[in-house]
């Protein structure tokens, strides 16, 4: 999952309008910032795929530094703890957002994600690999409920997030089946497509979360100027 992760980050916003934004938008990219990393680091190995659809065209063939259940509970309850001094709730909170990773991932990955680190025991349901094409849009449909609750959530807040559903729904369009850049990457042939994989991977989530930090502070800040 991609984009999905973005509307849980919307949902919980605006389930919680009181926690910073930014533990939750960074919260819900932690693993695969992680992931992209350690891709880098040669901890974690993608194998080029141009089968792997609908939008990854690499497999994931190991990635239990992140990926994994007990790494993904151990780096979300770490990232918690970062903010346990400042609020036990935007600690709560930022441990929720970080293991919804892990957790709505479980439908789309292809049995690659294992219990711990070298545990043959694999989780996934592998909807990417039986239903490609229509996990595409059940990621979108998933997306369009929470978008759509953190819509009308927010407004009855006094808080106008269109800025960043527009924002989501172009990210949607660019990580599709036909413009994903992660096609072009997974053709240059070793070592550079698993190091720009890892580049685009965490890029690719901290890049859009910075910007849905920027404009929800602008939404704020328009309720304030406007009291």
């Amino acid at each position: 999952m991609y984009f999905g992760h973005f509307a849980i980050g919307v949902a919980l916003k605006a389930c919680q309008p009181k926690v910073s934004v930014w533990p939750i938008m960074i919260g819900v990219g932690l693993i695969d910032i992680l992931n992209g990393i350690f891709i880098i680091a040669g901890l974690d190995i993608v194998t080029p795929d141009l089968k792997a659809l609908p939008y990854l065209y690499f497999d994931l063939t190991y990635i239990d530094w992140d990926h994994s259940l007990l790494m993904a509970i151990i780096w979300s309850s770490l990232f918690g703890l970062l903010f346990w001094r400042k609020s036990r709730r935007t600690a709560i909170v930022a441990f929720i957002a970080a293991i919804s990773h892990f957790i709505v991932d479980i439908p789309l990955h292809n049995s690659d994600m294992a219990i711990f680190p070298t545990s043959q025991i694999k989780i996934g349901m592998g909807l990417w690999g039986s239903h490609p094409y229509n996990s595409w849009v059940l990621e979108i449909l998933f997306s369009i409920i929470l978008l759509g609750y953190g819509y009308v959530k927010s407004r009855k807040e006094g808080i106008n997030i269109l800025p960043q559903l527009v924002f989501i729904t172009l990210v949607i369009i660019q990580m599709s089946p036909w413009l994903s850049p992660m096609k072009i990457v997974a053709k240059l042939g070793n070592p550079y497509d698993y190091l720009l994989h890892g580049v685009l991977v965490s890029v690719g989530f901290i890049a859009p979360s910075l910007i849905l930090i920027l404009l929800y502070k602008r939404s704020y800040s328009r309720v304030k100027a406007i009291n």
